[in-house]
């Protein structure tokens, strides 16, 4: 399965680089439009899947280049992305680490200690 994810990961790139040389040097009559019909198409189904994946988005460590690479690589990049259950559950674990490690309250101080006797 990961290959196949990484073969259209590849497939994505060179779209794109076509896409982008289209823009540059247009291709010949007919193909000039349909690629830039076919990349506008791309373009919006991305854009969409980028409004439906707004919650795993939200909770990314890094959501500006995990919204980049969606839009360039769209649902081969999915994968990649946490689901918001798993951000959860690495919090907590994060947290228990930290409680675990002697994170605590500093103890009170003998003063303290007097006044309250």
């Amino acid at each position: 399965m990961k290959q196949l994810t990484t073969f259209g990961r590849l497939l994505a790139v060179l779209f794109w680089l076509a896409v982008l040389g289209n823009l540059i040097s247009p291709f010949a009559a007919p193909f000039a439009l349909l690629v830039n019909l076919a990349a506008a198409a791309v373009l919006l189904l991305h854009v969409l899947q980028l409004a439906l994946c707004h919650g795993r988005l939200k909770v990314s460590a890094q959501p500006t280049r995990d919204r980049l690479l969606l839009l360039l690589f769209g649902s081969f990049y999915l994968q990649a992305l946490p689901s918001p259950a798993s951000v959860v559950e690495q919090l907590l674990q994060a947290t228990r680490v930290a409680e675990g490690a002697g994170v605590t309250e500093p103890a009170p101080d003998a003063a303290d200690q007097r006044s309250a006797a």
